[in-house]
Formats: C-alpha cells, structure tokens, sequence
C-alpha cells in the first residue's frame, strides 16, 4: 500500500513533468546549443564572448542597471511597505489598488509611458521650462538614468510586496518593548524593526534584480540601440545575425548570473533567518 503522503504527492507528478517539458528541456538544448561547434563540443562561443570588448561593456551595463534598479527600487519600496503595514482599513486597500492595479497594465504600456515622459517635449521637460529650471529640454529619453527609473517603476510591486509580507507579520509588541526601555524611534527601527525585515528586503531585491537583469522591452523603448543590454543583444544575434550558438552562449550567461542571485539570496535568507 501507498503512503497517504506518497499519494498526494503523485498529484504534482503531471505539473511537474509538465514544466520540465515547457521549461527544463528547452534550457537544457539552449545549453547544448551554446556548446555546440562544428567538430563537436567547445567552449570556444563563450571565450569569444568575453574577450569582445563591445561584450564586456554590454554585461557590464546590464549588471549596473540591474543593481542601480534594486537600489532605486529599495529606497522608494521600503517606507511604502512600512506605510502600507501600519495601514488599516480603506488606506490599506488604497495602497494595494495604487501597487497592484498598474501591473494589469503590462510591461509594454507602462515603458511606452515612461518614454513619452522623457522626450524632449514631453512632461517633465515641459514643466522644467515652465518654472524656469531649464532654458531648453534636457536629454532624458536615451540615457542610462531614465532606464533606471523606468525599470525602477515598473518592477516596484516585486519589491514593495516582499517587505511588506514580512514587516505585516512582525511582532508590534518588540518595537513597544524596546520604547518603555527608552529607545527612541530612530533606535527602535535600525535595532528592531529593519534587521528583522531583512528577509523581506533580501527576497524583493532578489526578484528585482532577476527582472532587471533579463528585461527586454523596458531598455527597447527607453535607451534603443543606443545603450543594449544582454536580452537586446540575445534578440539580435536569433533574430537578425541568425547566430545561435552567440545567442545562446549569451543566453547561458545570463541564466548563470540569475541562477546564482538566486541561490546567493536563498542562502543569506536562510542566515538572517537563522539569526532571528
């Protein structure tokens, strides 16, 4: 006889077979294909990929925004969790619908927005001459910063959520301990507050970092050409260069770095966890 355990676990046996088939195999032969040459198996894609310097300048500015992103993405997400988990009734659902609601949007309409704010006559540079700040527009649409705050904006909720799944959970009663022993505010939230929230703040930025390491349309609509990441660069060589191994030895690389974020904030988790 079966385990009643063993039972229930044979119902995620289709669901997992499934994903391995849609998701698992395709990796697999894109890793198979990166490695392929024509006298067999080499690693001679990857070597000509790093030693390119046009490459390096590519996965170098992919790893900068990816890391500016998160930054921006923490500093504007964390006093909105803090507000959001102190929030009761009719605010806490006006902060959900103001978080959740724009990611029905899709990722295309929010960069398109984000793009018609940064031209040359669109609003930001409208209102900077309208108050006298500029004399002329301001080159904001093609740069690296309006790439930052747009990608900022739209993976926002992935960190906003995160911390406030943990900061909801906390335990009011330590803040208050630490206040009748004359702990100031400023005491009680870098002693109490953030070390426990850490968590949080670990797996918000794990999940921004790993969006905006891979994001396509984003740096499409905002920098173009001018200013290509990795996802660009694995779109040209499939679609236009019709180079597989290069897009899939890029592709690997790319999976690599999102692998290892992945299991570098799964470990430090389990540590400040532990410490807890």
């Amino acid at each position: 006889m079966i385990a009643r355990s063993n039972r229930i676990a044979l119902l995620a046996v289709p669901g997992l077979a499934f994903l391995a088939i849609i998701y698992a195999l395709p990796l697999v032969m894109l890793l198979f294909k990166s490695i392929q040459g024509a006298e067999g198996l080499t690693l001679v894609t990857y070597i000509d990929f790093f030693r390119d310097e046009f490459n390096q300048t590519v996965l170098w500015r992919t790893l900068r925004v990816a890391l500016l992103t998160t930054l921006l993405a923490l500093v504007i997400a964390y006093p909105t969790a803090f507000a959001m988990a102190r929030a009761k009734g009719i605010w806490l659902t006006v902060f959900m619908v103001a978080l959740v609601l724009p990611m029905s949007l899709g990722v295309i309409v929010k960069a398109f927005a984000w793009s018609i704010l940064f031209r040359s006559n669109g609003f930001l540079n409208t209102t900077l001459q309208a108050i006298g700040m500029t004399d002329g527009p301001v080159r904001m649409l093609f740069t690296e910063t309006a790439l930052i705050v747009g990608a900022a904006n739209v993976f926002l909720p992935f960190m906003v959520l995160p911390i406030y799944s943990v900061l909801r959970q906390l335990n009011s009663s330590l803040p208050e301990a630490a206040s009748s022993l004359g702990a100031t505010p400023w005491f009680r939230f870098t002693r109490v507050t953030l070390p426990l929230s850490l968590p949080g703040v670990v797996a918000g930025s794990a999940f921004t970092f790993s969006l905006a390491i891979s994001m396509y349309v984003i740096p499409s609509l905002i920098v173009g050409e001018r200013q290509q990441t990795l996802s660009m660069l694995i779109a040209r060589s499939f679609l236009y260069l019709r180079n597989e191994p290069l897009g899939s030895t890029i592709s690997a690389v790319l999976l690599a770095i999102a692998i290892f974020v992945v299991l570098f904030s799964s470990w430090l988790a389990g540590r400040l966890g532990a410490r807890q």
